[in-house]
């Protein structure tokens, strides 16, 4: 695996998708890019900002934010990873966050409105 793309140093942006924290959105698990540390939604979530964040910045890699998840995927070769270097504290969002999240946010139908 070449890590051309990721950025170690750069911590996550917070700890949730920021677009769907702005539209008071919810998403199913989130994703953070490893080049700028953007968090984004998956793309089983409405919004699917994590792979439209990549499509607009060409930053080539993601990787989980979900606790007990370390994978990587790229892209450009559309290939997932089970490792690669460690980034940036912290590696997923706060444990007390439920998934699908964010608390208060998340619709009853949740299941039907999934990609």
């Amino acid at each position: 695996m070449k890590y051309q793309g990721i950025d170690t140093t750069v911590p996550p942006t917070g700890a949730g998708c920021g677009e769907c924290e702005q539209q008071h959105g919810w998403w199913l698990h989130l994703r953070r890019c490893a080049q700028c540390g953007h968090i984004g939604c998956c793309d089983n979530s409405p919004g699917q900002h994590a792979t439209a964040h990549a499509e607009a910045t060409g930053h080539p890699w993601i990787r989980s934010y979900e606790p007990e998840e370390h994978w990587f995927y790229d892209y450009r070769e559309q290939q997932f990873y089970d490792d690669g270097p460690q980034l940036a504290p912290p590696d997923h969002h706060p444990l007390d966050q439920p998934t699908p999240g964010p608390a208060g946010r998340v619709p009853a139908n949740w299941q039907e409105l999934l990609h």
